[in-house]
């Protein structure tokens, strides 16, 4: 799994969130914002950073006021992707992010941060659901297999509690991703209802579908190095 704080040396301009962490505060998935996106001006010098840092996404904010932000993986541009955005909405403290996709809205409510999203924003991936928690957490690498793969087995389906791993399955590094919110949003479209998600090594992601066929993703989302501090 990407690790929390990324090996290479944080530059100054840089804040590293854990979005989606566990009731304990513990987990939760690395994530770089650039709060000037002037500071790294075109596509080329972004992608330098997002994969010099080593995360599986990093934000650069192009209008804290708009919430106009710019989303990267080690290797490649996003569109839409679910943890950056829940991380940067609480960062910002803004309630509409602005992306190609369309508004992303956003709220706080006590110890979660939430955005509202559509399904068919979100990027190809497979959603394979497995017959045990006890198999989700065997597996000791990606299954054989190419693209995108979320796998997941009901903890307690009454309830809506989920166990799942993501594996991006493509050539950037990230060979699993700590808790995943794009794939959160489709899972809970896919199966119209609420889910209380544990992914990774503990982290949680909360979702809520609408009867507009958008849903919302939510987490707790912790500081773990301001851009005013000196590098970890």
């Amino acid at each position: 799994m990407n690790a929390c704080v990324s090996d290479y040396e944080v530059p100054a301009g840089v804040d590293v969130l854990r979005v989606f962490c566990g009731p304990d505060g513990r987990h939760g998935n690395a994530l770089g914002v650039v709060r000037d996106g002037r500071t790294y001006p075109d596509q080329a010098s972004r992608q330098t950073l997002a994969g010099q840092l080593g995360f599986s996404e990093t934000v650069f904010v192009d209008d804290p006021e708009r919430g106009h932000v710019d989303i990267y993986t080690p290797g490649l541009r996003l569109p839409f992707a679910g943890h950056p955005l829940v991380g940067a909405a609480w960062l910002l403290d803004v309630e509409i992010l602005e992306l190609p996709v369309g508004e992303i809205f956003a709220r706080q409510d006590g110890e979660f941060s939430w955005i509202t999203a559509r399904p068919e924003w979100v990027p190809p991936r497979t959603l394979e659901r497995y017959a045990s928690v006890a198999e989700v957490e065997a597996l000791t690498g990606p299954p054989p297999g190419e693209g995108w793969l979320y796998v997941w087995a009901w903890e307690d389906e009454a309830a809506g509690r989920v166990r799942a791993r993501a594996f991006p399955r493509r050539d950037d590094g990230i060979v699993e991703d700590e808790a995943t919110g794009a794939a959160a949003l489709l899972l809970s479209a896919q199966l119209g209802r609420a889910l209380n998600i544990t992914q990774g090594r503990g982290s949680q992601i909360l979702t809520a579908p609408a009867p507009d066929g958008s849903v919302e993703i939510g987490g707790r989302v912790l500081l773990a190095q301001s851009s005013l501090s000196p590098a970890l």
